[in-house]
């Protein structure tokens, strides 16, 4: 096995087996609907609660590795059931009050029949294979029933299916004495409360006695010794008790038996033999301190801090009612960031659910200012002081994160830091804090046993005399510390295959200006002309129908206009976007604008228009691809405008008429404004919408709003530097409007963006291939099992980068995996597939089997051979570029076509491909060693 893994290059089918013989089918037990498809695929077998809205056909063909099976109640009937009506009164035998369900009669002969077709029919329609047959005995809650004939019924009930549903697959859950019977007819039995359970008559969890659990551990072994299947057991534990949830799902698989360790009501993901990474933040805030939620400072400063290490920002506003059941499978941790006091009416509960959720165990972090005083009704161990610090305050504690863009000042005269009991202090680490004259400590920043905090001043500075702000702590640290993130393969939005993505668009804006060069061309004309013929790089491109339509502002030249725009559209490297009908500089509509005591209401001056969403998203759409684009090319993407940030009604249309939407966001870090908190997040969230912001702002920051220096967008070059290292946190992204084709600075200044960013080893994308990526960041899985890492996102968004501690992929434990690359902060491993399953170590020993190293173009197809070789497809937008690492006795061939030129290999055996094609299928087979 050995000789023939070191012949391999991605040894997929061995390595798949390997991994298929290491353990049972991995299975997850869940009836809530927050799960996204993605989490529910890091499992073997998903069993859900069909009513949730799952599509298991496309769940299927997504990851065909995958199932859902439905569940399914056999002697049982919820109240909720709509077939419940249907089952005649005779063959109800009794109520489960403790879960309000009828008991269902297995006897009748019409049963099986309306079982097969009133519960498994419509589920089998909807493309259910798989089916968790729930409460086998509950006719045992009957005061009177015949044993051997409620059994016989659940028996020709199986037969039922079996015969109506070809392929049909069942999972019972006890039933334990008809197996024997059925073992033919069914893929495994589950049984609850192994260890842990839940009393339903009292309300609460419980430990099994040993007397139950021995009986029904023998009954389990039995039936995989007998009867040669896997089996299942499912016990219960408080949601937010991981550790206890670790401990119990060892404790069953160790006896071989499949684990699943959930809720009582299963409505969490819990764990099983795969532990899902919760990967979600909540941050509550106060909507009343910003007028719309991008504006909001943890919007701004914090929410890009949690993307690069991987996790995802909820937002919760105060001054609505709190959720309930934040749970640790989906949540890692809590922040509030409020800008002052919160209004008084919602300090009650607002206190108390802090209370609440830190004696669930849920790591909080409050940032800036609590926001209402802290007492003893909170289990902090700390106390808001009242007291007038005695001057002067000395500096007493100064932790390693600080100082991290600039040195903490001085306290200010109105300083109020926390006061810590002993115990709080000997429990806490402090971060900063002061002494005053008479001895007291005041504390600004510590981590603490139920998280941490850090209080204005000593959390982001504004520098005197300019708008500009600086991190007085280091927010990566101080995240992971107070929360206690753990570290994992990170999705990653800015690189596709060991190389930074490069992204250009255009908004719409002045098409019609004409260029301050000989002849006055249209500026739409000098950017087909200027740019768009000598960049033949993919761009994203859109027009403001205002400006160029007959109807529109300018209707002497629209001729013209429309002339321009449909050769830009026609360009094979240019992909259509609408920038909207008017340009509507505030698309929140819910927001108040005033200017001197009037109500702002900015767009293009069209009389008798009224600011209308539908027209100026679905309306300008629909004129460019009746009037502008070329047949069988659609508009793909929607600009916004003006401030940038839609509502979440604006979002919905977008996402309804099918659009993928970009911009906002107005990252411009600079040498002259050095600072992280320039740099934003990938998008943001509202109302279940996505808005995804452009990787870098356009030129009207770099020019002061386009008044000049107009070759002020060169400095946009420092800002790709500066997004790279020490940390890689955005893509490249040359976005502008027309009128950067207006003047000869500025055009100067577009050279300079586009060949600084072509002198790099990039990945060429549209954008719609970028804003597709960001939303998988939002739906990926990661998840945890005896073999390592398991990832699963919907297709787009294919790499993972590895956080030093996890050090490279050992690419003979790992599936799916095609290479990886060394970045600016960690490894950046490359997905062939949505599916991948990965082994890390830290300090690895070089492979013994080739891999990819990084390529501008994106894996198309991915086969293992049965002699050990891979033939695998590169497809990408320019000419190809790649490298292999290719160790001793393994090759590179090109399966069809001309041989790919290569450069010598270097002594780590990576060696430089090129095709003057944008496509290959190639094969790379080793001889054996």
């Amino acid at each position: 096995m050995n000789a023939l893994l070191r012949s391999c290059l991605i040894c997929y089918a061995l390595v798949a087996s390997m991994w298929a013989q290491a353990a049972a089918p991995s299975v997850a037990v869940y009836y809530g609907k927050d799960a996204s498809m993605s989490e529910l695929a890091l499992f073997d077998i998903a069993v859900v609660e069909a009513e949730q809205g799952y599509d298991p056909v496309k769940f299927r063909s997504t990851w065909p590795s995958s199932e859902l099976y439905a569940y399914a109640s056999v002697a049982e009937a919820g109240d909720e059931r709509a077939y419940l009506k249907k089952i005649p009164s005779a063959w109800k035998m009794a109520r489960n009050g403790a879960w309000k369900s009828v008991v269902i009669d297995q006897t009748p002969e019409p049963w099986p029949a309306f079982f097969a077709d009133e519960v498994i029919g419509p589920l089998w329609q909807k493309g259910f294979r798989g089916f968790f047959l729930d409460t086998m005995d509950s006719y045992r809650l009957a005061e009177k029933f015949n044993e051997a004939e409620q059994q016989d019924g659940l028996v020709r009930v199986i037969k039922t299916l079996n015969e109506r549903f070809p392929g049909i697959k069942l999972i019972l859950n006890r039933g334990f004495e008809i197996v024997p019977r059925v073992k033919d007819q069914i893929q495994m039995v589950a049984a609850e409360s192994l260890f842990r359970g839940w009393d339903a008559n009292l309300k609460r969890y419980i430990d099994v006695p040993a007397k139950d659990r021995e009986w029904l551990l023998a009954q389990l072994q039995t039936i995989r010794e007998r009867d040669k299947l896997p089996v299942l057991a499912i016990d219960y534990v408080p949601p937010n008790d991981r550790d206890a949830m670790r401990t119990t799902a060892k404790q069953i698989a160790d006896l071989g038996i499949i684990p699943w360790i959930s809720d009582s009501l299963l409505f969490t993901l819990g764990m099983g033999t795969v532990e899902a990474q919760a990967r979600h933040i909540l941050i509550l805030y106060n909507g009343a301190d910003y007028p719309t939620l991008n504006e909001a400072s943890a919007h701004r400063f914090v929410e890009m801090p949690l993307n690069y290490l991987g996790y995802i920002a909820d937002y919760v506003d105060v001054r609505k009612p709190l959720p309930q059941n934040i749970s640790s499978d989906r949540y890692a941790g809590i922040i509030t960031w409020f800008g002052g006091a919160i209004p008084d009416q919602r300090v009650k509960d607002v206190r108390q659910w802090l209370a609440n959720q830190s004696r669930q165990k849920m790591p909080i972090l409050v940032l800036n200012t609590p926001g209402f005083p802290i007492d003893r009704t909170l289990p902090f161990d700390v106390r808001s002081s009242e007291a007038i610090p005695a001057l002067p305050l000395k500096k007493a504690e100064q932790a390693s994160m600080y100082g991290f863009e600039m040195q903490p000042l001085s306290p200010p005269i109105d300083y109020e830091g926390w006061t810590l009991n002993a115990e709080a202090l000997q429990k806490s680490q402090q971060l900063l804090s002061f002494d005053d004259a008479k001895g007291k400590r005041f504390v600004s920043a510590a981590i603490t046993p139920w998280g941490g905090f850090v209080l204005m001043p000593y959390l982001v500075e504004e520098v005197p005399g300019t708008d500009q702000s600086r991190w007085v702590i280091n927010p990566f640290a101080m995240l992971k510390q107070t929360l206690r993130l753990a570290d994992f393969p990170v999705p990653d939005v800015t690189t596709e295959n060991g190389r930074r993505l490069l992204l250009a668009h255009v908004d719409g804006d002045a098409f019609p200006s004409k260029a301050e060069v000989p002849g006055s061309p249209f500026a739409g004309e000098m950017l087909r002309r200027e740019i768009l013929e000598r960049y033949r790089i993919p761009h994203t491109i859109s027009v403001i129908e205002a400006e160029i339509s007959p109807q529109g502002l300018y209707p002497q030249w629209s001729k013209q206009l429309e002339s321009i725009a449909k050769q830009i559209f026609a360009m094979p490297h240019v992909e259509i976007a609408s920038h909207s009908y008017s340009h509507p500089f505030f698309w929140d509509r819910t927001v108040s604008r005033k200017e001197e005591g009037k109500e702002v209401d900015l767009n293009l001056h069209i009389p008798g228009y009224v600011m209308d969403l539908h027209r100026e998203i679905n309306g300008s759409v629909d004129y460019i691809q009746k009037n502008l684009a070329p047949p069988g090319k659609p508009v793909k993407v929607f600009l916004w405008s003006g401030d940038t940030a839609p509502s979440a009604e604006a979002l919905a249309i977008s996402d309804a008429a099918g659009l993928l939407n970009i911009n906002g966001g107005d990252t411009s870090i600079t040498r002259n404004n050095p600072s992280l908190t320039e740099v934003r997040s990938w998008g943001i969230r509202k109302g279940g919408h996505l808005q995804v912001y452009a990787p870098v702002t356009n030129e009207n920051i770099y020019t002061n709003l386009w008044h000049g220096p107009f070759y002020g967008f060169e400095k946009v070059t420092e800002t790709f530097a500066m997004t790279d290292t020490p940390r890689r946190l955005k893509a490249i992204n040359i976005y502008y409007h027309f009128y950067s084709v207006s003047k000869v600075a500025s055009i100067k200044a577009l050279h300079t963006a586009y060949k600084w960013a072509l002198s790099r080893p990039v990945h060429p994308v549209f954008a719609s291939e970028y804003v597709r990526k960001v939303h998988d960041f939002y739906e990926f899985a990661v998840g945890k099992d005896e073999q390592g890492w398991r990832m699963r996102g919907p297709g787009q968004l294919r790499t993972l980068r590895l956080p030093s501690t996890l050090g490279t992929p050992l690419m003979q434990d790992s599936v799916n995996i095609a290479g990886y690359q060394e970045g600016p902060d960690g490894y950046y491993a490359h997905m062939a597939f949505n599916s991948a399953q990965m082994q890390t170590q830290p300090n690895a020993a070089p492979s013994k089997q080739p891999y990819l190293v990084d390529a501008n173009a994106r894996i198309s197809e991915w086969k293992a051979q049965a002699d050990g070789s891979v033939i695998f497809s590169l497809q990408g937008h320019l000419p190809l570029e790649w490298r292999m690492y290719l160790p001793q006795g393994c090759s590179l061939t090109a399966v069809q076509g001309a041989a790919p030129t290569s450069a010598a290999t270097d002594r780590s055996f990576i060696r430089s491909f090129k095709s003057p094609q944008n496509s290959a299928e190639l094969k790379a087979q080793c001889r054996a060693l």
